[in-house]
């Protein structure tokens, strides 16, 4: 609606009064509903499903924007699945596709969607999509969902990808509720559960998300291994999150990631986790995660990575950790 020749042929559609293709009338009407919106409830949220180019859609009415609070970010989902359904010999040779969303993360306020689009007419499920045997599906669907949550910007699943049906959504049916009688599935359900429990209680998943200075790249060059490393800052500098991300099937003892701060830093979560399906590599106890006593206890002052401390962890296959630490 915001654009007068969207789908119609050349000649088939008349410019606005300022001889554009803006469909002035549209625009006017969404700034009217959003701030409609914003005097009546200022905390809700209206999301805006915008696949072109379009500026500043979640920006002020008063600074040139539509006031929307969140928009979809359509290439983040382009990009991400399309590195997760390359096989992972082959993914050193797409590295930049999982890292190419920062350079524009925070020029809209955005929403992260695995939507209806992905599961629907022969595109098959989100874990159909994921290259290997049955294990190594769960294990990078796993992944996937730690790495979105970690990511700058809401997480947004469509009905079902919480209990990772094989097959692709069917309006005429209802979910397959009968996978959580299974092991693997179950893993992805309590998973899901308990990031969302680990992002409640270390707000630097998400208080800075619109802000560039919340995130910090650790590691976006490890081509050759498939990993990545980055911070969340929480506000002040006061909490910090590390994402470690392993995209092969090849484990790595005793790998050193950079760390803002030398002290405790513990173990957050761990997608390899047996309770999730998992192979267990890293022996890191469930218990001990949720309770915060599973500490990096190799966390030293051997700058890192840009930083000024590090610590050696051992690094899951297709799995993703998190490491968190208030600053001493």
């Amino acid at each position: 609606m915001l654009y007068l020749d969207y789908s119609r042929p050349a000649g088939g559609w008349v410019p606005n009064r300022l001889g554009g293709r803006e469909n002035l009338e549209a625009i006017a009407f969404l700034r009217e509903l959003t701030s409609a919106v914003a005097d009546e409830m200022p905390t809700a949220m209206v999301i805006a499903e915008e696949s072109t180019a379009w500026p500043k859609v979640t920006h002020p009415i008063e600074f040139g924007g539509l006031g929307f609070t969140h928009k979809w970010n359509m290439g983040w989902m382009n990009d991400t699945l399309g590195y997760l359904q390359h096989d992972p010999v082959h993914r050193r040779f797409h590295h930049r596709e999982l890292s190419f969303g920062l350079l524009y993360a925070f020029s809209e306020r955005f929403v992260l969607p695995l939507s209806h689009d992905e599961v629907v007419h022969g595109k098959g499920s989100l874990l159909g999509k994921m290259p290997g045997d049955d294990w190594q599906r769960f294990a990078n669907l796993r992944a996937l969902y730690a790495w979105m949550w970690a990511q700058p910007g809401a997480p947004l699943l469509f009905m079902g990808a919480e209990i990772a049906p094989f097959t692709e959504w069917n309006e005429s049916t209802g979910l397959p509720w009968h996978l959580l009688d299974h092991a693997p599935h179950r893993g992805i359900r309590d998973l899901l559960a308990e990031l969302n429990r680990v992002t409640t209680a270390w707000p630097a998943l998400f208080e800075r998300d619109h802000e560039p200075t919340g995130f910090q790249w650790l590691d976006a060059n490890d081509a050759d291994h498939s990993i990545y490393a980055f911070l969340r800052w929480g506000y002040a500098g006061g909490t910090s999150v590390a994402t470690i991300a392993n995209f092969t099937p090849v484990p790595h003892g005793g790998y050193r990631v950079g760390l803002p701060w030398a002290g405790e830093w513990h173990v957050l979560l761990d997608t390899d986790s047996p309770n999730y399906g998992g192979s267990g590599f890293a022996g890191y106890d469930l218990e001990g995660l949720r309770s915060g006593s599973a500490i990096v206890t190799s966390t030293t002052e051997v700058a890192w990575q840009g930083q000024p401390a590090s610590a050696v962890v051992d690094l899951p296959p297709l799995a993703v950790l998190w490491l968190g630490s208030a600053r001493p």
